[in-house]
């Protein structure tokens, strides 16, 4: 049976998705962040590959939103591509599987996608990139809408939350996730505000390598100016 979103209203999802060949990326650590995210108030978890979700499933049964991330020669789609990833991530034990829901070149039609996923029982995540997306999921039958892919099809990748895309997609559905570049708790009671009933947190929490990147970065900045 499909979860039901209501449960996860104003809830925070963490996202644990290491990077990929970096020091976090075993299943052991994944799980670590996954069940320590839950000792902080995590309401459910976003897992990427089948194995980790099984992983995951092993050691909790808080909702797992899964999926699978491929790059592949030729489509942009990076986010869950494949009918048999779908199969897989079912068979993991994911609750809800998120599949890239932009309007591009893909090897599979999102329809196709849909379908495959309600056909296992589970809930159907439109990860957007603009309001176009979520209205064509919505009207497939996609369960809940994400700012996932805001900003992400185009040439120069976004530092920002789609705050605007989040307001119009609550205008279309009550099951509306903020997710993409939510890296302080401001920004997550402002996803909150702007429309969403759920809020991903992936980096800032899961990356330490990315957050490490962060705070050097900001020290450097310092450092010139001071040598300017």
């Amino acid at each position: 049976m499909p979860l039901d979103f209501k449960a996860l209203d104003n809830g925070l999802i963490v996202s644990c998705q290491p990077v990929k060949g970096g020091a976090m990326d075993k299943a052991e650590i994944v799980v670590g962040f996954a069940l320590a995210a839950i000792d902080g108030g995590a309401a459910a978890l976003r897992i990427e590959s089948a194995e980790y979700v099984a992983a995951v499933r092993a050691a909790t049964n808080k909702p797992i939103i899964g999926l699978v991330k491929r790059d592949l020669d030729d489509t942009p789609v990076r986010i869950t591509p494949w009918l048999e990833d779908i199969d897989a991530l079912a068979a993991a034990g994911a609750d809800v599987i998120a599949y890239d829901a932009t309007q591009r070149i893909r090897p599979v039609a999102t329809n196709a996608l849909i379908e495959r996923i309600h056909s296992h029982g589970r809930a159907a995540m439109a990860d957007c990139s603009v309001i176009s997306d979520a209205e064509q999921a919505l009207a497939e039958g996609a369960d809940v809408v994400g700012s996932t892919l805001a900003g992400y099809t185009g040439p120069v990748e976004p530092t920002e939350p789609d705050f605007a895309l989040m307001a119009a997609m609550r205008k279309l559905t009550p099951h509306v996730v903020a997710e993409g570049n939510v890296r302080t708790p401001a920004q997550a009671q402002q996803a909150l505000a702007s429309g969403a009933s759920m809020v991903v947190v992936g980096s800032a929490i899961t990356r330490p390598e990315y957050v490490t990147s962060w705070f050097r970065s900001a020290l450097d900045e310092t450092i010139a100016k001071a040598g300017a």
